[in-house]
């Protein structure tokens, strides 16, 4: 599981983006001191690092600065400062992107998976899956298959994910459930059920009836 360190002083943006990685399987940390970044840094050991440019005691030049001193972790930073001459001097002081603020949370995962790509040859699976014809997008939640279009919930997403993932070996009801307890705070058996009956409905509506199959007492499996 992959660490990144979020160096971000506002805490609704500082939650969102978290809320949004968490879901995706990231450890993510804030600054609980911003006047020792790197000494939270070195505990934490992050595999990458979102960086503000606004902050408390020293700005995100700074940090990047000394980062660079000690690491090649991968460094992004987050601005609503996008201005050419701060991009600029980001990636002078060894800053891997910019992303300029507001941005959309699926610009920033995509971004985010790319740099560990690069950085760790990064073996996650692809946001695009293809399957018999239909081809998956976890990014944009979607399902495509001969022209038309499903699109999918946060949890629909995760359980298509998985099933596909696993394919063709059959994913317990244990493990789908786990994989709805990182969106919701409580998981059973009827919302299990709940979900899959919708998300069937769905595939079923562009063309892929049986796409999921349910080996009886086990769980399911896209054979």
């Amino acid at each position: 599981m992959y660490r990144i360190y979020l160096v971000e002083d506002d805490p609704v943006i500082a939650g969102t983006i978290t809320e949004k990685l968490a879901a995706w399987g990231f450890t993510v940390q804030c600054p609980k001191d911003f006047s020792n970044i790197m000494g939270e840094f070195v505990d934490f050991q992050p595999h990458l690092v979102l960086l503000d440019i606004t902050l408390p005691f020293f700005n995100g030049y700074h940090w990047c600065q000394e980062i660079r001193r000690v690491s090649r972790v991968p460094i992004l930073f987050l601005s609503s400062a996008g201005e050419n001459v701060n991009i600029v001097m980001a990636i002078n002081l060894g800053a891997d992107d910019f992303i300029t603020k507001p941005f959309d949370l699926s610009v920033l995962l995509a971004k985010v998976q790319a740099a560990l790509r690069r950085a760790y040859d990064y073996q996650g699976e692809s946001h695009l899956i293809e399957h018999n014809g239909a081809v998956f997008n976890s990014l944009d939640c979607t399902l495509v298959y001969e022209g038309r279009r499903a699109e999918l919930t946060k949890n629909e997403t995760r359980m298509m994910q998985l099933l596909l993932e696993h394919k063709p070996n059959v994913v317990s009801r244990e493990d789908l459930m786990a994989a709805l307890w990182a969106c919701d705070a409580y998981v059973d058996e009827n919302t299990l059920n709940v979900n899959m009956t919708r998300l069937r409905k769905k595939l079923e509506s562009i063309g892929l009836k049986g796409f999921i199959r349910t080996k009886k007492g086990l769980g399911y499996r896209v054979p």
